[in-house]
């Protein structure tokens, strides 16, 4: 009998092995992690379903990789990035807007980059900010060891109107519609404005691989932010990139789509030397978007009704994919309700960084749980979602301005979505549900007016006729020139088109 019992407990221990053999214990292994977040893409990739955009490197990277298959952003840009620098729903942390001045994260925030810094982390920074121009809420001052940005929401970008604003690019970049300067922008490299050569996706994506050959080579843990202002508008894309969808058969190239398959270049490239450099055993990719794209064309909306700027499916759900050579299990879809609040805790427990003295409330979970065991409990949790309309009175804010999302509903306004059933929210089932709907609505209202205290920027007034920005530019032109600027050179063959040499990243067609 005792034998048995033996026998059988050895049998359970080693099918429970077997069973757990792709989980490994994630906390405080240190990894570098590199994050790719594009502006407006939405779930506009082939991998998903889209009919014309070809993106080979970044439906490879989706096959190997964790697919966080509901996960969720804010409808809008710095909305997004606040919460994710910060762990908290952006209302929290003062931003409730893109432009304006309310798109300055609160000061008091202690920033993610911030903690890994004080576990040696290296941190930089390459493409969109995005949470104030001002030189206190500049990257370089919250967690960013390297920094090489545009200013605004966008390269070109200058708000004004019925107000002056401290919302712009830097001069030379401005411009309406197509003269925005997406070719040779001038940029913020740390404290030094400079003249740069390029596309600037190439250029960030670029800038990005040779600082962390850098840290490679000084034996340094980093955390690197590819933050492209692509596929944003105004739609200005690579020659290269248009023809080829004219070679490929397409009456008219579309400039959005090109823009798309110039990030999928670069991240064919990126991908391509993270492996040659023998770095993928030791580093964490991520790819996202900050927010839906945008809902003009149905085609970009992959089956859903709204986009970006819309509490809806179609305006905050996006693709994550995480990816970790031999550490996390590849090609497996996670369908937990999760959320750019989570990335902070994910980050700090992967990294060992200490919060246990951030002043903000921490409202997301970690993911580690998840992408140590995809079939690990994720307890039920509320999302709530809230485009910048402030009003005084929570309840008058506009039905489709505000949304609640649990993990089988979603709320907009005074419509239920049954997204177990409905993931496209073709039929408004509140009439049938009215008892969830009530719910629902009390809790947005009663959470709404909590964050009320935390909007601090919105009355903020900008008198100076010029931006920060602008006045930066202006300044230093004047006292020392504007240098011309490049990153340095990764000493490894370029991937194109025409030359597709990777090893598993290969682009199956160039067509």
């Amino acid at each position: 009998m005792k034998t048995t019992i033996i026998y059988a407990l050895t049998l359970t221990a080693l099918f429970f092995k077997l069973s757990t053999m792709h989980a490994q214990a994630l906390k405080n292994t240190k990894p570098n992690i590199v994050l790719v977040m594009t502006d407006d893409q939405g779930l506009v990739l082939g991998s998903l379903g889209h009919p014309v955009v070809k993106t080979p490197f970044l439906d490879k990277f989706a096959e190997k990789s964790a697919r966080f298959s509901n996960f969720y952003m804010s409808p809008n840009c710095a909305p997004s990035r606040a919460a994710l620098m910060s762990g908290a729903h952006e209302f929290r942390v003062a931003v409730t807007a893109t432009h304006a001045e309310c798109e300055r994260m609160a000061l008091d925030i202690t920033t993610f980059p911030q903690l890994l810094q004080k576990e040696g982390y290296e941190t930089g920074l390459f493409g969109k900010w995005h949470l104030g121009d001002l030189n206190e809420y500049l990257p370089q001052n919250r967690g960013f060891s390297e920094v090489l940005m545009h200013g605004a929401g966008g390269i070109g970008q200058r708000e004004r109107g019925v107000k002056i604003t401290s919302y712009a690019d830097f001069p030379p970049n401005q411009g309406d519609g197509k003269k925005a300067k997406y070719f040779d922008p001038v940029l913020l490299h740390n404290n030094t404005i400079v003249q740069t050569k390029g596309y600037c996706t190439d250029i960030f994506f670029n800038a990005g691989l040779a600082w962390m050959k850098e840290q490679k080579e000084s034996e340094k843990p980093f955390f690197a932010y590819i933050s492209t202002n692509a596929p944003h508008s105004p739609l200005i894309a690579p020659k290269e990139n248009l023809d080829r969808m004219i070679k490929r058969g397409m009456k008219k190239a579309e400039p959005r789509l090109a823009m798309i398959e110039n990030i999928d270049d670069n991240f064919g490239v990126l991908m391509e030397k993270l492996e040659k450099w023998d770095m993928l055993d030791n580093t964490i990719v991520i790819f996202t978007s900050d927010n839906g794209a945008p809902g003009t064309d149905p085609n970009f909306m992959q089956g859903h009704k709204t986009g970006k700027g819309t509490p809806f499916e179609g305006g905050v759900h996006v693709p994550a994919f995480w990816y970790w050579k031999g550490k996390i299990k590849e090609n497996v879809d996670i369908d937990a309700l999760t959320a750019h609040v989570d990335l902070y805790k994910t980050f700090c427990e992967l990294t060992g960084a200490d919060i246990s003295k951030v002043t903000q409330e921490l409202e997301g979970r970690s993911l580690l749980p998840l992408l140590e065991n995809p079939d690990s409990e994720w307890k039920p949790r509320i999302i709530q979602t809230q485009r910048g309309n402030i009003a005084k009175k929570p309840e008058a804010s506009a039905d489709k301005l505000w949304s609640v999302r649990t993990d089988r509903w979603r709320l907009v306004g005074k419509e239920l979505y049954d997204l177990k059933n409905d993931p496209y929210e073709q039929k408004d089932v509140a009439s049938e549900y009215p008892f969830v709907v009530d719910a629902l609505t009390k809790s947005h209202f009663k959470w709404y007016k909590t964050m009320i205290p935390y909007m601090i920027n919105q009355n903020n007034v900008w008198t100076d006729p010029q931006a920060p920005f602008e006045k930066l530019y202006t300044d230093q032109k004047a006292a020392k020139g504007i240098p011309n600027w490049a990153p340095a050179n990764t000493d490894e063959p370029e991937v194109s088109h025409n030359n597709a040499k990777v090893l598993n990243w290969k682009r199956e067609s160039i067509d």
